[in-house]
């Protein structure tokens, strides 16, 4: 299979979908790969080590889309790359379509079919393709809310985790799954006092072994959740619901009850966010301000580090791109449950539940479609 390889063009994007190892593995497996040039360069990927590696590099994005069976890339497509959709394409990235109707409905209008590594799920539920980007977003969450709750930062002045005779700033992190833990591992690791909110009693007794109790649990009843946001100086929010809109946990009312300077992070805004008051931001632009409370929703946090995101990436990935690369995909679907279940798009029809429900949109089961 030829496998392309295009410069992530989002903006403050730094990652790479592969770095030159696996582009190795691809090529002694027996694939063509496309690299566009400068790919990996903000991820300290030289040119050279791609070709050294046995890519053929490509000096226009053009190139590499036109001429690649599957482009295999990091973040969603953006609006200009939409041009290059076409019918026999495989796409296998991060999609997050249900808080994009614009991409999914090109995705779907061009045919082109769309692996998502957010909704890869195992026979377990497991989604071992999203787990290395929640936990880094997890630990960059805690790093940036740490930052915001300075003064010059919009916050009120506080130090995380406090000093001799003053207390540590209050933490809630809403969700306990690989981006909750995350979080709270470093807010502890700062000195914060940190709070866990689920609604999976199971999972709050497991984090509550994890920590050796050095975090509070609590069941994320609305009663709860609202009575912690008065109390709390950073709300971590990282609810997940694979393949759908993220609930909305925090009401724009529910901030007024909260004291000014304090810092939401919200690490599921790639799928439309957790609070009623957040919208999408940049490295470049992070925060902005709602209601007296400084917000933080940057849609590629592990774009900021993109040398470890893009080798923690390519380890979970790259077993399953050969295992594409190397099939008839229409036999794979058939026979892979986990590959099935991250086919978001398929020949013009869409083929995830979550997103279909997000736009009210016809799903269609991929064991009924034609080959």
């Amino acid at each position: 299979m030829i496998i392309g390889i295009p410069k992530e063009i989002k903006s403050n994007e730094n990652r790479v979908s592969l770095p030159p190892w696996a582009v190795g593995e691809l090529v002694q497996n027996g694939h063509k790969v496309l690299v566009e040039t400068n790919a990996g360069i903000n991820s300290g990927f030289e040119n050279v080590d791609y070709t050294s590696a046995g890519a053929q590099m490509m000096h226009s994005a053009s190139g590499v889309w036109g001429n690649s069976e599957m482009i295999v890339k990091v973040k969603e497509p953006v609006h200009s790359e939409y041009v290059f959709f076409r019918e026999d394409l495989i796409l296998f990235t991060f999609l997050h379509l249900a808080a994009d109707r614009e991409l999914t409905d090109n995705l779907l209008e061009k045919k082109v079919t769309g692996l998502a590594y957010e909704t890869f799920q195992l026979d377990d539920g497991s989604l071992p393709l999203l787990v290395p980007m929640s936990e880094i977003a997890g630990r960059i969450g805690a790093q940036e809310a740490a930052c915001h709750l300075k003064k010059h930062s919009g916050g009120k002045g506080l130090l995380i985790g406090g000093s001799a005779g003053v207390p540590p700033a209050k933490v809630a992190v809403l969700g306990g799954g690989i981006s909750g833990c995350a979080a709270a591992r470093v807010c502890l690791g700062m000195g914060a006092h940190v709070t866990i909110f689920d609604i999976n009693v199971s999972r709050l007794r497991e984090i509550d072994d994890i920590f050796d109790g050095k975090c509070v649990t609590c069941y994320a009843s609305a009663h709860n959740v609202q009575k912690s946001i008065a109390d709390s100086d950073v709300i971590i929010g990282c609810v997940l619901i694979p393949g759908a809109k993220a609930p909305k946990l925090i009401t724009r009312e529910m901030l007024k009850i909260m004291s000014p300077g304090s810092v939401l992070v919200d690490i599921a805004i790639d799928q439309g966010g957790c609070f009623e008051t957040s919208r999408p931001t940049t490295h470049e632009n992070p925060t902005y301000i709602e209601e007296k409370i400084v917000h933080y929703c940057v849609t590629n946090m592990p774009g900021a580090v993109p040398r470890t995101s893009s080798i923690a990436l390519a380890n979970v990935t790259l077993p399953h791109i050969k295992k594409v690369a190397g099939s008839k995909l229409n036999e794979l679907l058939l026979a892979d449950n986990s590959i099935r279940s991250s086919i978001n798009t398929y020949k013009g029809k869409l083929t995830n539940q979550a997103v279909a429900d997000a736009f009210q949109l016809k799903h269609d089961q991929i064991s009924s479609l034609p080959n």
